[in-house]
Order: structure tokens, then C-alpha cells, then sequence
């Protein structure tokens, strides 16, 4: 009998263990599984987003201002006629035409020469007044062709200039139209388009709500979807104080640094205007943050409890936002699996 007692003793005490280990499995299957990250200071900056055509500071379509014999000028760094994407210097000829019956027409030399004579007996009669020699009028007439005879000078110079395509900037050949050389070229003939495009200008049109937040000097990042990795730096340049009663919106201007050159005239781009910074700051992901009629609120994980923390918010940009009170440095946040916790819900970290 004291044996049979025994026996059921010790069956007892297994039934009771088998049922505590039953409830610890239960427990912890019953632990929400979450991925968390620790909360860290960083930098954050408040964005206006815009969008807009990126556009050459400086450009230019230069024509034929005289009829002529096309001739190309090779390109000296190739040593080939200039074409299509060639950079050219400021006072680079690019084009020459030929009219030997034009240039006889200037007389640049009979020009030059005369020049020289009426230069020479101005100083003769300026000398010969000085000395009593001449009248002030006979001086004063020698001024007076001596001047004639300059201007005749410069305009056979500038006469003679229009035989030649100058660039009057640096930058790049954007459209060349082809012409067989030696044939005839007519007056007003567009031969070559040029760009500078080192820096650009972007146009902006922007909401009447932000016209007290965007400023001239702010920085402003610019984007395109064909340069996926880069980033390039502008400014705000301008801002129009009024707004438009059409669209209640107001213009403005960005300058926009382009190193490298890889943005290109006509490029469609992204224009994010920061208008507020902060160098160190509590930051998370605004897809976490639930919200209810209690406030926004977010979850901790301590000791694999997860707690409820209610957050005040402050400058935010599109993914992320700053963190005013609620949170402290090196408290691991939920990052996945927030969606059905309640506080004090006991969760499983994972990674």
C-alpha cells in the first residue's frame, strides 16, 4: 500500500511538471515576434520638394551675318573640323567664310594706311599749334580727320569680323547643322549653338503655404532618375514677393552647381528646398508611428515586453521625422511587427 502511495506521488509531481512546461511553451509561442534598432541621435533636415527643367546659364545660336564660302576650322585639341559635343574656348573661331570680292570692298589696309597719314598730321599740327605755327582750327581739323579715319578703321575691322563664327563664351556645341565645305552660305544661316552648363538655372514654381519658409541663400539638393547615385548641390537664387491669383502659387529661381557636367540642359529634375536642419536629433521612421484620438504613439522593447511610448514630433522630411519628447538615446525601437502589439505585450526579438 505505502509502495502503490509512492507510485502516485511521483506520477503526481510529473502531471504537475508537464503542465508548467506546457504553459512556458505556450507563453513564449505566444511572444510577438519583432525586429527593433537602437535608438541613435542623428542629422535630419526638413524638405519642400519641387520640380522643374534644368536649363544652360548661358546659350546661344549664332548665324551668318554675311553671305560666303563655308569653311569649317578644325578643332585644335583634335585637329578635325569642330562637331557635335566639342568644348570651345571664349573668341574661338568655329567657322570661317571666304568673299575675296567683300574683302576688297573693306580695304582694310587702305583703311589702316590712312589712318596712319591722319594720325601722323594731327600730331604734326598739334606739335606746329603748341609752337604758334598753326591755327586752332587747323589743329582742331586734323583731330578731326585723325578721328574719321580710326572709325573707318574699326568698322573695316568689324565689317570683316562677320566673316568669321566666334565663340563668345566657353562651353559646348550642342547643334552644328552640316554644310558640304566651299559651298554658299546665305546671310542669316544659323551655323552653330553653343551652351555653358557647368552651372544651370531651374525655374520653380512653389505653394502660396511656403512663402514664409523658402528664403534666397537656402540649399537645395537636385536629383534625376538617370543619375540614380548622385546628387548635385543649388541655391535658391530668386523669389518673386507675389502670388499668382491664377494658381496661388509664387516663382522663383534656384542656381544649380553641376561639376562634371552630368546634368544636361533639358533634363526633367527634383529640386528638395531644405528649409529647417538639426545636426543631432532623436530620428525614426515615420511608417512606424500609429496613430489614435490618445496621440502618436510608438513601441520599446524591455526586458522582451514591449511598452507603449507617446511621441511628440518636430521637423520631419518625407520617410523620417525628429522625435521631441517620449524616446531616449539607446532604447530599442520596434521597427517591424508594431502593427497588433498592445502595451505590455510580451515579444520575441528577431533579427
Amino acid at each position: 500500500m505505502k509502495k502503490l502511495t509512492n507510485i502516485l506521488a511521483i506520477a503526481f509531481i510529473l502531471g504537475l511538471m508537464s503542465c508548467g512546461n506546457r504553459q512556458q511553451a505556450e507563453t513564449t509561442d505566444l511572444a510577438t515576434p519583432v525586429s527593433v534598432e537602437d535608438i541613435h541621435k542623428r542629422a535630419i533636415q526638413q524638405y519642400i520638394n519641387t520640380t522643374g527643367t534644368a536649363k544652360a546659364t548661358q546659350e546661344v545660336t549664332l548665324s551668318s551675318e554675311m553671305a560666303g564660302t563655308y569653311r569649317p576650322v578644325n578643332n585644335p585639341s583634335t585637329g578635325r573640323p569642330f562637331k557635335l559635343g566639342d568644348r570651345v574656348r571664349a573668341g574661338q573661331v568655329i567657322v570661317r567664310f571666304e568673299d575675296q570680292e567683300y574683302v576688297n570692298n573693306v580695304a582694310l589696309d587702305a583703311k589702316k594706311l590712312n589712318l596712319d597719314i591722319a594720325s601722323q598730321e594731327y600730331e604734326k599740327q598739334k606739335s606746329l599749334y603748341e609752337k604758334g605755327g598753326v591755327t586752332l582750327r587747323e589743329m582742331r581739323n586734323a583731330e578731326v580727320s585723325a578721328t574719321t579715319a580710326k572709325y573707318d578703321f574699326d568698322n573695316a575691322q568689324v565689317k570683316l569680323s562677320k566673316m568669321s563664327i566666334v565663340a563668345p563664351f566657353a562651353g559646348i556645341i550642342v547643334d552644328l547643322p552640316y554644310f558640304t565645305p566651299g559651298t554658299k552660305i546665305n546671310s542669316g544661316q544659323p551655323m552653330v549653338s553653343i551652351m555653358s552648363y557647368d552651372k544651370m538655372y531651374m525655374v520653380i514654381s512653389l505653394p502660396e503655404k511656403n512663402i514664409s519658409e523658402v528664403q534666397v541663400g537656402q540649399d537645395v539638393i537636385i536629383t534625376n532618375y538617370t543619375l540614380a547615385t548622385d546628387t548635385l548641390k543649388g541655391t535658391v537664387s530668386e523669389l518673386s514677393p507675389a502670388i499668382s491669383t491664377e494658381t496661388r502659387t509664387f516663382a522663383g529661381k534656384m542656381i544649380i552647381d553641376n561639376p562634371g557636367m552630368k546634368l544636361r540642359p533639358g533634363m526633367f529634375v527634383k529640386a528638395d528646398i531644405i528649409v529647417a536642419h538639426k545636426d543631432s536629433a532623436i530620428v525614426i521612421p515615420k511608417s512606424i508611428i500609429l496613430s489614435s484620438n490618445r496621440g502618436k504613439t510608438v513601441y520599446v522593447v524591455e526586458q522582451n515586453t514591449a511598452r507603449e511610448r507617446r511621441i511628440n514630433l518636430g521637423i520631419e522630411n518625407q520617410d523620417y521625422t525628429e522625435v521631441l519628447t517620449g524616446l531616449k538615446v539607446n532604447e530599442r525601437l520596434v521597427v517591424k511587427g508594431y502593427e497588433t502589439l498592445r502595451n505590455d505585450s510580451k515579444v520575441k526579438v528577431i533579427k
